[in-house]
């Protein structure tokens, strides 16, 4: 008798990590896709958003700054709110760490945002001006 109250023990417990396996596998799609369409459908923008968990909106809205126009951005005004932000919510006195990381978060991103950019412009200029390696004779 004991050896059936154990075997169903078993199998519903298996039931039961099976289904949860199963609805944990569909929300973490339903989140992939959710933020795949959210960053406009292209991958490499859907990448960022899930890895950093922040739009750029999000980002500019919680440092209070305007969001970078053709890549370009006031980094010193955005450095400075960041640290001013950044030590008003320093746990040790006071302060949230969940803010402080969703702060930390939002520099991480705008300075994601605005290196993607420069990097463009520089393949931009690069395929513009044609690719020419240095020669030896070239120094």
């Amino acid at each position: 008798m004991a050896h059936r109250n154990i075997t169903q023990a078993v199998v519903v417990g298996a039931r039961v990590f099976g289904r949860a396996v199963a609805e944990a596998y569909r929300q973490a799609s339903a989140a992939s896709k959710y933020a795949q369409s959210a960053a406009g459908g292209s991958s490499a923008s859907s990448h960022t958003f899930a890895s950093s968990g922040l739009t750029l909106d999000e980002a500019c809205k919680i440092l209070n700054v305007k969001p970078p126009q053709g890549g370009e951005a006031n980094m010193e005004e955005i450095i400075g709110r960041f640290k001013r932000l950044f030590d008003v919510n320093d746990p040790t006195k006071g302060g949230s760490f969940y803010l402080q990381s969703k702060i930390l978060r939002a520099r991480e991103r705008i300075e994601l945002e605005v290196r993607e950019a420069a990097e463009a412009a520089e393949r931009e200029a690069e395929v513009k001006k044609g690719w020419r390696p240095k020669l030896y004779k070239d120094r």
